[in-house]
């Protein structure tokens, strides 16, 4: 079992998040590397990508949610295991690493191989102050995805903050056009978006899958 302080915010949500990202990730038939670039420590998308990526790279921002993770791969208790071997299995996760959003490759002095698909959840509203700042952190996303490939998107509109567990977050504050015309100008297509449930503290939640133009 998990930590019961590490929260998936999905949950919360009247959404069928997993059936989402099957149909999204089911065409994928266990090739090619998805990159996880998450606040938090979420690991029920991860459970799912596992299913259909033969590589997943996991990267994490702020020093606490390295450490989290880390633990929990460590550990075992992160269950991210090929279909089949969910029991015993260790977990698959091909890289655990530490970036720095601020620098132009984040994962330096590493470099990644391109990604088919990039799944993002909190850390555009956390990590960009500003519209300019959203604008950089989504070009520097957009290079680590392949021409052809998919980035996936979480995100809160109109928001004040994002509650991680006990933590409560400041979120840069920003509306669902805003982000379809960030996308559009870094050559995305939208192909699918979804939105979900009020809260007091945030208006809607978005789900956007973009498709990066050859």
């Amino acid at each position: 079992m998990m930590d019961s302080s590490i929260q998936e915010p999905f949950q919360l949500y009247d959404f069928d998040f997993k059936k989402y990202l099957e149909n999204i990730f089911s065409g994928h038939d266990n090739e090619g590397l998805l990159i996880d670039l998450s606040i938090g420590c979420l690991v029920d998308h991860l459970s799912t990508a596992n299913k259909y990526f033969k590589d997943i790279i996991v990267l994490k921002a702020r020093e606490k949610d390295f450490k989290d993770m880390k633990i929990l791969v460590d550990t075992g208790k992160l269950h991210v295991q090929k279909e089949g071997n969910s029991d015993h299995g260790k977990p698959t996760i091909q890289s655990l690493l530490k970036i720095d959003p601020e620098k132009e490759n984040m994962t330096e002095p590493k470099t990644l191989p391109p990604a088919n698909v990039v799944f993002t959840a909190g850390l555009l509203d956390v990590h960009s102050k500003d519209e300019k700042n959203f604008l950089k952190l989504v070009r520097k996303i957009s290079k680590s995805i392949k021409l052809g490939g998919h980035l996936l998107l979480f995100g809160v509109i109109n928001a004040t903050y994002m509650k991680v567990g006990d933590e409560k977050l400041n979120v840069f504050n920003y509306n669902e056009d805003f982000v379809r015309k960030v996308l559009t100008k870094e050559k995305f297509i939208i192909e699918d978006q979804m939105k979900t449930v009020e809260t007091p503290h945030v208006k809607s939640v978005i789900f956007i899958t973009a498709h990066k133009q050859k």
